[in-house]
């Protein structure tokens, strides 16, 4: 019987190796599997390269990551934002690595990766300093029709953690709004998804059409608490 529901964050995580590499959903606040990033804090892994959309806010979650001094790298779209002190005093001291990418080549690389394809060419960035490798040397550009494109590859990882409204015990996946994000693409980038949900949906019950991740992308998933607040909505649980 297949059966990917973990009793907890710890068993989800499990086998998470130093040097991985770690996609995490979210876009800014929204989607962010805060519970586990902080289970993956407590695991311990180290040498880190981290994918995301930003490069963590306030202290906590992906912030609280960088601050442990376990990442060695993070790829993403937007390091800096008003409460991004913790991603910009590492870079500023040197203690992390940053290689920048547009919002959607990130997306796009992600989704070559999942889909099987080697590379692609994209006209954003082109004659600007993304349009250059780490060491500094010049991506490979072509002309087609007349417009002039760079030559990305895909990003793979070893790990997702990604955050969606329901799953059930196949892995099959439905996310709520805007908390979709990345979170569909990294799942399928990845060799090993792991997924936090608020509700374990009964096998049959979730409407396939409905479904974004289908199970076959998804190694194991994990339910988080949901709590009220005293304005009367919900919040995941600290």
């Amino acid at each position: 019987m297949i059966n990917k529901i973990a009793t907890s964050v710890a068993e989800a995580l499990h086998g998470v190796r130093d040097g991985a590499t770690v996609l995490i959903g979210g876009f800014g606040t929204a989607g962010i599997p805060n519970e586990l990033i902080d289970g993956l804090i407590e695991q311990g892994a180290r040498e880190l390269t981290v994918v995301n959309n930003n490069a963590g806010n306030g202290d906590h979650g992906l912030a609280a990551l960088l601050k442990t001094g376990r990442v060695r790298k993070i790829i993403c779209s937007f390091p800096r934002q008003a409460d991004s002190h913790v991603f910009d005093g590492l870079y500023r001291e040197k203690k992390i690595e940053l290689e920048l990418v547009p919002q959607g080549n990130l997306a796009e690389r992600l989704r070559a990766a999942g889909a099987g394809i080697g590379a692609f060419f994209t006209p954003t960035g082109y004659g600007t300093d993304l349009a250059k490798n780490a060491d500094g040397s010049p991506k490979e550009t072509r002309v087609i029709d007349g417009r002039p494109y760079v030559l990305e590859y895909p990003i793979y990882g070893d790990v997702a953690l990604i955050k969606a409204e329901r799953g059930d015990r196949w892995g099959n996946l439905v996310y709520r709004k805007a908390a979709r994000n990345f979170g569909p693409v990294m799942a399928t980038a990845a060799k090993r998804t792991i997924a936090s949900v608020f509700d374990i949906a009964e096998l049959g019950t979730l409407d396939p059409e409905t479904i974004v991740t289908p199970g076959i992308h998804v190694s194991a998933v994990v339910k988080i608490a949901r709590v009220a607040t005293q304005a009367g909505g919900f919040k995941e649980a600290a």
